[in-house]
């Protein structure tokens, strides 16, 4: 977020805490990017604020927490001292959050797979209206196919984005028979690692496919620790996850901190990801 909308996104959750009775004498900023997270001191929550054109994202994301709550799923839970819903006030979602102090220790790979499965585990136990991941694929495809949407975005790469976006995902999503409910985007930087053990979070995300498509989120030697998987659908799925990526970093309205050098990562990762996969 911009300054003013930070001031104004911070200034919105510390006023809905006071009135839910949480005590706020200071408020830290954890994530900034198109919505924001903060830790309210000394009541010690973190609340995820986002503007109100995402309330219906926020809204699932509460759902979801929720639903897996019920069946002992390895997530970061809902403040207990707050109604499981999202508050609207001055323009913004805001929902509040357990707040984890996190745990130096590393999570090895065997771990990340091992959590990971049980994570799908419980997602296998809950029903729930979610897209399939095709659909997020789709609107990217549609913001590298629209110029207004993505001037910057150079004619060469704008093709590879558009080619792989359509051509990955028809391929994977071929076969359907194995699909099921995923976290969408289980990378490291979701993983918090605290005195509970290791934990997911950023639940909006949620959506059906195969598990591989999770897995290509993950730390390559994690796959190769999950049984069962299908390592080749791990590359594809990780080209599409970088051709997915690069493709919201050309946005005209993306708000990642560090844009610039994430345009241009996020293209050499996905060139390299391409090369590592096996004919489809």
């Amino acid at each position: 977020m911009e300054p003013l909308q930070l001031r104004r996104a911070v200034a919105a959750a510390r006023a809905t805490a006071s009135e839910l009775g949480l005590q706020v004498d200071d408020a830290i900023v954890i994530h900034n990017s198109d919505r924001v997270a903060l830790r309210l001191i000394p009541c010690d929550v973190l609340v995820r604020v986002a503007p109100s054109g995402h309330l219906a994202g926020s809204e699932f994301e509460v759902e979801v927490a929720r639903r897996l709550a019920d069946v002992d799923a390895p997530v970061a839970e809902l403040d207990p001292r707050v109604e499981a819903r999202v508050q609207v006030r001055d323009a913004f979602a805001i929902s509040f959050w357990t707040y984890y102090e996190p745990v130096g220790s590393e999570i090895t790979p065997t771990d990340y797979a091992n959590i990971l499965m049980r994570h799908h585990f419980a997602l296998r136990r809950i029903d729930l209206d979610a897209p399939h991941f095709t659909d997020r694929v789709a609107a990217a495809l549609r913001e590298v196919n629209d110029r207004e949407q993505s001037p910057e975005l150079p004619d060469a790469d704008r093709e590879l984005l558009s080619n792989t976006l359509s051509g990955l995902s028809a391929t994977i999503s071929t076969d359907e028979t194995g699909d099921q409910l995923l976290h969408g985007e289980p990378h490291p930087g979701n993983l918090l690692n605290t005195k509970r053990g290791p934990l997911f979070a950023d639940l909006a995300t949620c959506c059906r496919g195969p598990i591989e498509f999770d897995l290509a989120h993950a730390p390559e030697e994690a796959g190769e620790h999950y049984a069962g998987a299908d390592h080749d659908l791990i590359q594809r799925c990780r080209a599409l996850n970088w051709a997915m990526f690069s493709a919201w970093r050309w946005r005209r309205d993306d708000q990642m901190p560090d844009r610039a050098h994430w345009r241009v990562e996020g293209l050499n990762r996905l060139r390299a990801a391409l090369d590592r996969c096996a004919p489809a």
